[in-house]
């Protein structure tokens, strides 16, 4: 299957595909006569792998271990799969933290604006932004 025919089963973009590709995330395909890359079917289905990987927070060089473990499942345990996923959640677990105290923060700000049509020379929220 060629490139564009991938990228419109796997719903990822050409570009992406060729990232993917170099990045190897997935094998580069051997090329045909004519210089077309010709993908195996079964790269639809480790692109599906990778996209719902990253839609639960993967960075994409975790999507390319868990791929890994994924071709060579006899060689790997699940505690290996699982601790990825405890470490995943954990590093998600501060990102919310930090997200959670940045909107904090700026809710109490922008709550201790006027918000008027005056000159900003006082305006509480640069004025906290300048402090901190």
């Amino acid at each position: 299957m060629r490139i564009g025919e991938l990228a419109k089963q796997s719903g990822v973009t050409v570009d992406t595909l060729r990232y993917y590709e170099k990045e190897g995330v997935i094998s580069a395909p051997p090329r045909s006569e004519s210089g077309y890359r010709e993908y195996l079917p079964e790269t639809v289905d480790f692109l599906r792998f990778v996209q719902s990987a990253k839609a639960v927070g993967f960075s994409l060089k975790e999507c390319r271990n868990l791929l890994g473990i994924f071709h060579n499942r006899d060689a790997h345990t699940c505690a290996e799969v699982k601790s990825l996923s405890e470490l995943k959640l954990a590093e998600l677990e501060q990102q919310m933290k930090s997200l959670k105290a940045m909107h904090q923060t700026l809710k109490a700000i922008s709550d201790a604006c006027c918000g008027s049509n005056e000159s900003a020379v006082s305006c509480s929220i640069l004025n906290h932004l300048e402090e901190a």
